[in-house]
């Protein structure tokens, strides 16, 4: 992996965003920290999408994902995304408390929500970004005895919060908001993968696969350089090895 994003960063044409999304303890967080960590990372950018500001609302849903996307020759990833607006905002009718004109919230908006994002991600490949869409499968069971942990083992009670207890009563609402996202914005070029994560470690290597497969994909090379650089490069080569010390 880090020999391709070396490749990416080189040839300087293709931009690649990594779309992590699950339910609580799922564990984006270890495989942002396990499968990144031999990244380069002056490569690399991480945005985690929590509440979002005022400024935030004062703006389009998808903008703070714009202003935060990879440049070229750059791996972004997002802890979470611009898919809130169709999971939590959904589950939680948030979306009357936005800044929203009323005579656009109608039955259909989250139907024009995938509609578009779908033009979103086309949009984006068709100028360069590659995504790659990963949403982390736990079990409410698996996920009951993370949190239990988190309780229970003093030096990973930072990482409890009440939300998650909270956010476990709408299990079922959660389920059927994503199976929708899923299926709805789902595509050839931007497919989402599904990813088993009640075991980290088959995850984490189910992640890093997916990854390096479709940055081989792009036939990623290191940039030629022409019969006039190679003399030149061989002439800065003997002035070099002239110099007196």
């Amino acid at each position: 992996m880090a020999e391709l994003q070396d490749m990416l960063y080189a040839q300087d044409k293709y931009s690649l965003l990594i779309i992590l999304q699950a339910m609580d303890t799922a564990g984006k967080d270890g495989i942002i920290k396990h499968v990144m960590k031999g990244l380069n990372p002056q490569g690399t950018k991480v945005h985690s999408f929590k509440q979002p500001s005022a400024e935030d609302l004062d703006h389009d849903y998808l903008w703070r994902a714009n202003i935060n996307l990879p440049e070229r020759g750059q791996i972004g990833i997002f802890n979470r995304s611009y898919y809130e607006e169709v999971l939590v905002v959904r589950v939680h009718d948030l979306v009357r408390t936005q800044q929203i004109p009323k005579e656009l919230i109608s039955g259909d908006i989250w139907k024009n929500r995938y509609r578009q994002i779908r033009d979103y991600e086309q949009y984006l490949g068709e100028n360069g970004t590659v995504i790659i869409k990963i949403f982390l499968h736990i079990s409410k069971e698996e996920q009951k005895n993370r949190l239990l942990e988190r309780i229970e083992d003093k030096s990973k009670n930072w990482k409890f919060s009440a939300a998650d207890i909270k956010e476990r009563g709408f299990w079922d609402d959660y389920e059927k908001a994503y199976e929708e996202a899923i299926s709805e914005t789902s595509s050839n070029k931007s497919p989402w993968y599904i990813v088993p994560a009640n075991k980290k470690w088959y995850a984490r290597l189910v992640v890093s696969e997916i990854i390096i497969k479709t940055m081989e994909q792009l036939d990623l090379k290191f940039p030629e350089i022409s019969k006039e650089q190679t003399k030149s490069l061989e002439d800065y080569k003997q002035k070099l090895l002239g110099e007196k010390t």
